[in-house]
């Protein structure tokens, strides 16, 4: 699938834009010897109970799926999570660092004439305390949170909020994430995928919805969309 012609571009926030492992320093300034290990499986539960919670049909919010993520991954390691450190660590999620590349790929971008925007799990206050503190606010046209519709990815009703808030032409709208269960999702859905194999060794998902190019930084981005460079789409 080609992409010239791209003029909108949804980008996936957590882990793509936002560094989610950035709170890993104050995790090990709280519990010394165990920053790593709580940082890794804080990520991994609040990814899981937004898969469950879909399949529950109970959904909850973001936030609070990001702080019940914390609490089971704390018990978990036998941590004594205090409400200051339960506190202070929640904070941290809404000044996430973002990813070197992703200011000047935005800015290239936007150079170009795209529209930008956010398609996240995240919630709308998540999202953009996050996008003020990275300094790309004013870069975005739009944050699409799946709170529009109750439901987190890969759900394609998360993926249809692009065509319904940022209408345009048939193929000129693009999905970016740097996580390979996402692009599957917006694959299935339909949409131009774009992936950013952030780690080298990483395999795409068995999913039967490989993305339609890789990439290895968000910086790579404006020569696909100008169609002035040929990457290597999976399997190639």
């Amino acid at each position: 699938m080609s992409t010239r012609g791209i003029t909108t571009l949804a980008f996936d926030a957590y882990g793509t834009l936002f560094d989610v492992f950035s709170v890993t320093a104050l995790c090990e300034q709280l519990f010394p010897g165990h920053g790593h290990a709580l940082a890794r499986l804080w990520r991994a539960r609040q990814l899981q109970y937004t898969l469950l919670r879909s399949l529950m049909g109970r959904h909850e919010n973001f936030w609070r799926l990001t702080d019940d993520g914390l609490v089971h991954a704390a018990k978990s390691l036998r941590l004594e999570l205090t409400p200051e450190r339960r506190q202070r660590l929640l904070d941290a999620y809404l000044a996430l660092r973002a990813f070197p590349d992703v200011r000047p790929g935005l800015e290239a971008l936007k150079e170009n004439g795209v529209r930008l925007a956010i398609l996240s799990n995240g919630e709308p206050h998540m999202l953009q305390s996050a996008a003020r503190h990275a300094g790309i606010a004013e870069l975005l046209d739009a944050i699409l949170s799946v709170e529009e519709v109750g439901i987190f990815k890969p759900s394609p009703r998360v993926y249809a909020l692009i065509a319904d808030r940022l209408p345009g032409e048939p193929g000129t709208t693009g999905f970016v994430s740097s996580n390979s269960w996402d692009i599957a999702g917006a694959g299935s859905a339909g949409l131009t995928t774009l992936w950013i194999q952030r780690g080298a060794a990483e395999p795409p998902e068995e999913l039967g919805f490989p993305a339609t190019h890789v990439v290895r930084t968000l910086t790579d981005l404006p020569d696909i969309v100008r169609g002035s460079s040929r990457l290597n789409t999976p399997g190639t």
